[in-house]
C-alpha cells in the first residue's frame, strides 16, 4: 500500500502546452504532438521508468501512433480517475479534447515527423533517472533477491543516513530498481522522540501509533513490520511509490520536509514475483536546501481497518474522518484500496456545517494510484473534517476480484482489503497539534 507515502506537495513539472491545430492544416510530431507527450506523457513514458516505451522522440513515438490514438481517444491515457467537475489539480495529466483530436488527426495521417527545427527542448529530466534534477543524497536498500514465484511477505530494511545535522528536504523521489517485481515501495523516516513527541503525533501517524497497539476488536496487526523491526517504529512517511505513481514529490516554495540528524530510513518492500528471480536495490534521492521554510509539509493519513466486506456484496461502503485542530491548508489526498476498490468520494465538513466535495474518484482503478494535488492548497479553519468514503465491489461482476465468495478484511496483500488516504497539509500556527481520526 501506498498511502504511507505520500506526502507531499507536488509540483508539476510542465512545459509549454501544445500549440493549437491549424484549421484543417496539416499535424506534425515536432510542432504539435511532442509538446502534448511532454507535458503528460514522458514522466513515465522515457526509458527507465514504468511506461513500457519511450515517448521522447519521434523514433520512439512513431511505432506506436495507432495504439496511442486508441489510447488516449478512449481516455485510458494518461490515466487521470478524478471527476473534472470536482476540483483543479496542479498535477491534472489528462488530455483536453483539442490535445486528443490533435494525437487522433497526427496518427490518421501516417504520424508525419514534421520539421525538425520545429521540434522543443527535451525536459529537464530526460537526461536523468532523476525527475527532481541530481539528488544531494541516495539510500539504497542492500541488493535483496525476489523468488521466480510465491507470496512474498512484507520485507523492511532500515538503512541509516548517517547525517550529523538536521536537514530541510526540498524533493524526494523513490526509485524502484527491479521495477517489473515491485508493487510499492513506502519509506519512513525515524528519528528519535520524545515521549511528548510520540503522544502528541500517535492519533495521526499509522507509523507511531499502529506499531504499538493492535486494534481492539480484531486481531489485526497493522503495521506488518513489528516483527521485522523488533518493535522499533517505521517513523514519519517521506516518499514512496506504487502501481501507477513516479514516486517524485516536490515541495512548494517556502515549504519543506524536516529530516533530523540520526534519521534511519525504513523502506517498506512490497515485491511480486515476475517468474524470473531478480535482485532489487531499490533507492530513494533527496534534494536539499539550506533556506529554513516558511511552514513545515506535514504527513497524515485517513485510515479505517475494522470492516469486513461480504461475499458477493457489491456495494460495501466505508467511513471515516480526519479532524483538525488547527487552521490548516491541505495540500494533497491519495486514495488507496485493493482489487475490489471501485470509487473514492471525499468531502471538507466546515465548523458552520457546511459540506464541499473535494474529490471524487468515481471509478478508483488499483492499477493506477494516484496522488491528487490541489492546484491551491484547500484552506480548512479549525475544526474542520475531511470526510472519506471508500466503495467496494466484492461480487462476480467485478472482473478483478480474486475471489466473490470470501468474506474480506484489512491485510497486506491485493487480495485483501484496505481503506487509507494518504496528505500532507501545512499548520497555519507552526506549533499547533495535529489532527485526530474517526472511524465510522
Amino acid at each position: 500500500m501506498i498511502g504511507l507515502r505520500i506526502v507531499w506537495a507536488l509540483v508539476g513539472l510542465a512545459v509549454a502546452a501544445a500549440p493549437a491545430r491549424a484549421q484543417g492544416g496539416s499535424v506534425t510530431f515536432t510542432e504539435h504532438v511532442a509538446p502534448i507527450f511532454y507535458e503528460s506523457c514522458t514522466t513515465c513514458h522515457r526509458p527507465g521508468q514504468v511506461g513500457p516505451m519511450s515517448l521522447l522522440t519521434y523514433e520512439d513515438a512513431r511505432p506506436w501512433a495507432r495504439a496511442i490514438k486508441q489510447k488516449v481517444a478512449d481516455r485510458d491515457m494518461p490515466p487521470w480517475d478524478a471527476d473534472p467537475q470536482v476540483g483543479t489539480w496542479a498535477n491534472d495529466r489528462s488530455l483536453t479534447d483539442d490535445e486528443i483530436a490533435t494525437i487522433v488527426a497526427w496518427a490518421d495521417a501516417g504520424a508525419p515527423r514534421g520539421d525538425r527545427a520545429a521540434m522543443p527542448p527535451m525536459p529537464a529530466y530526460a537526461d536523468s533517472a532523476w525527475t527532481i534534477g541530481e539528488p544531494d543524497a541516495v539510500f539504497s536498500i542492500p541488493p535483496f533477491e525476489v523468488p521466480a514465484d510465491g507470496m512474498v511477505e512484507y520485507t523492511y530494511f532500515e538503512v541509516p543516513t548517517n547525517l550529523t545535522e538536521d536537514k530541510w528536504v526540498q524533493a524526494v523521489q523513490v526509485m524502484p530498481d527491479a521495477m517489473a517485481a515491485v508493487h510499492h515501495i513506502i519509506v519512513s523516516a525515524r528519528s528519535e522522540l520524545t515521549p511528548e513527541e510520540v503522544e502528541a503525533r500517535r492519533r495521526v501517524d499509522p507509523g507511531i501509533r499502529l506499531d504499538r497497539e493492535i486494534l481492539p476488536g480484531d486481531e489485526i496487526e497493522w503495521n506488518p513490520g513489528v516483527a521485522q523491526l523488533e518493535g522499533r517504529s517505521k517513523g514519519d512517511s517521506l516518499g514512496g511509490t506504487t502501481v501507477g505513481n513516479d514516486g517524485v514529490s516536490i515541495f512548494a516554495p517556502g515549504t519543506a520536509r524536516l529530516l533530523k540528524a540520526g534519521t534511519t530510513l525504513v523502506f517498506e518492500m512490497h515485491y511480486t514475483p515476475t517468474g524470473e528471480p531478480v535482485v532489487d536495490a531499490s533507492q530513494i534521492g533527496l534534494v536539499f536546501t539550506d533556506e529554513e521554510p516558511d511552514q513545515v509539509v506535514w504527513p497524515g493519513a485517513i485510515v479505517h481497518g475494522q470492516f469486513a466486506i461480504p461475499p458477493g456484496e457489491s456495494n460495501y461502503k466505508v467511513e471515516a474522518d480526519l479532524t483538525f485542530a488547527k487552521d490548516v491548508k491541505l495540500l494533497n489526498l491519495l486514495p488507496h484500496s485493493h482489487l475490489r476498490g471501485v470509487r473514492w468520494d471525499y468531502e471538507a465538513v466546515y465548523p458552520d456545517g457546511r459540506r464541499e466535495t473535494i474529490l471524487s474518484v468515481p471509478e478508483y482503478d488499483f492499477n493506477w494510484q494516484i496522488d491528487y494535488i490541489f492546484d491551491e492548497p484547500l484552506s480548512l479553519p479549525k475544526g474542520s473534517k475531511i470526510h472519506a468514503v471508500s466503495y467496494y465491489d466484492n461480487s462476480a461482476a467485478n472482473r478483478h476480484n480474486p475471489d466473490p465468495t470470501v468474506e474480506v478484511r484489512w491485510g497486506e496483500q491485493t487480495d485483501e482489503e484496505m481503506m487509507f488516504t494518504a496528505l500532507s497539509y501545512l499548520i497555519d500556527e507552526e506549533a499547533g497539534t495535529v489532527p485526530t481520526q474517526q472511524q465510522q
